[in-house]
């Protein structure tokens, strides 16, 4: 049987924080902790934390759309992010920790940028959404040891999640409206 799966490329801080969200709905294929957006091929974490290569640490979703549509990736990926904050995520500082949503096609950028419209005009926020959108670029899975770290760290996951400042964010912005 044939499917006709779709990839969704989000970047919103730490890529171990944004896997959870995503890995954990229906319709959800795959997701992949990694690197998109810099001019380096095939980078390291190492070399990715050194802020030279131009990299941002994000995910590259796999999921069915006849079962998760991307505008509700879109949703889900605002609720694990600041998105009035461009120079990183929480405790994550700098380029490679930046907010991006990249589009795959015409059809994602128009739906994430009504998204983003949408954000902005609901006063959710008193500061502007800064959230860039981008067209995709080679993206490039990280290392073993970063991928699924919420299920083989989960105590570390939880405690640096919760150190990091996301998990207060999003109780406070995300959870309680």
């Amino acid at each position: 049987m044939e499917h006709n799966y779709e990839k969704a490329i989000f970047a919103g801080g730490c890529f171990w924080c944004m896997v959870k969200p995503f890995d954990t709905q229906p319709g959800i294929i795959s997701v992949v902790a990694g690197y998109t957006g810099g001019h380096v091929k095939n980078p390291t974490y190492e070399q990715v934390t050194t802020g030279m290569t131009g990299h941002t640490e994000a995910v590259e979703i796999t999921y069915d759309p006849t079962i998760i549509p991307y505008e509700e990736l879109v949703e889900t990926y605002w609720q694990q992010t600041d998105p009035t904050d461009a120079l990183g995520q929480f405790a994550d500082r700098g380029d490679s920790y930046r907010p991006v949503i990249f589009y795959a096609n015409e059809a994602q950028k128009e739906s994430a940028e009504k998204s983003k419209a949408a954000l902005q005009a609901s006063g959710r926020f008193t500061q502007p959404i800064v959230t860039k959108i981008e067209p995709a670029q080679a993206f490039y899975p990280a290392e073993d040891y970063h991928q699924d770290y919420y299920k083989k760290h989960s105590v570390h996951y939880n405690l640096y999640k919760e150190g990091s400042g996301r998990a207060g964010f999003i109780r406070k912005n995300w959870k309680a409206k």
